[in-house]
């Protein structure tokens, strides 16, 4: 990566981020951030410099830098690298952990967030604009989609299928071969073992539907 990169968000997610970019030599060159507690606040060495569709800023995004979207909620995830890629032509990095694992074989998208210890294997899938866990597996020829957020230690079985939008929480097993529907979520220590509908919310071993 030979450009600075623009981090948009500070909470726990840009922190990571930050994090990552650090321990990977990546320079970064501010954070945006539309709390304005925050401007002024340094992390780390790194400045929160404006709010996140700053046009000052945003300008150097294609040019002279790149972007990472670090922020928790899915929907303003979307928002801002949507925002991105209409006024700057661009989508945004992805942030990779060096002690993870990616495997060559895997197809990766724009815009990830892959912690520490994790590991994504063989010609599986990851969309765009996920966020992986510390030490969260994406097992060998498993599908993940857009927006997904998998949690830390959870673990995502072999050719399951996880729709845009989904949310696992913290040490859920997926079981191989599992198909996950679009926008649905899982409850932290879950073992999936049947089918998931679309916008369903699962939980507990055997996870059964809450809503």
């Amino acid at each position: 990566m030979n450009n600075p990169v623009l981090i948009f968000g500070a909470g726990s997610l840009g922190k990571t981020a930050l994090d990552i970019f650090n321990g990977n030599d990546v320079l970064i060159y501010g954070i945006l951030d539309d709390n304005k507690e925050l401007h002024g606040q340094e992390f780390g060495g790194v400045s929160v410099l404006g709010e996140t569709e700053d046009g000052g800023f945003l300008k150097l995004i294609g040019k002279k830098t790149q972007s990472f979207v670090a922020v928790r909620n899915q929907e303003d995830r979307d928002r801002l690298a949507k925002m991105l890629n209409t006024k700057r032509k661009v989508m945004p990095v992805s942030a990779i952990h060096k002690s993870s694992s990616v495997s060559e074989d895997a197809a990766i998208g724009h815009g990830n967030l892959i912690s520490a210890g994790s590991v994504i294997g063989g010609y599986a899938q990851l969309g765009n604009l996920c966020v992986v866990g510390a030490n969260a597996v994406v097992d060998a020829e498993a599908a993940v989609g857009d927006l997904v957020d998998i949690g830390p230690g959870s673990v995502i079985g072999s050719k399951a299928v996880i729709g845009n939008g989904v949310f696992i929480g913290t040490n859920v097993t997926v079981v191989s071969g599992i198909k996950i529907g679009e926008g649905a979520r899982i409850g932290a220590g879950s073992v999936v073992i049947e089918d998931v509908e679309e916008g369903k919310t699962v939980f507990g071993n055997p996870a059964k539907v809450m809503s």
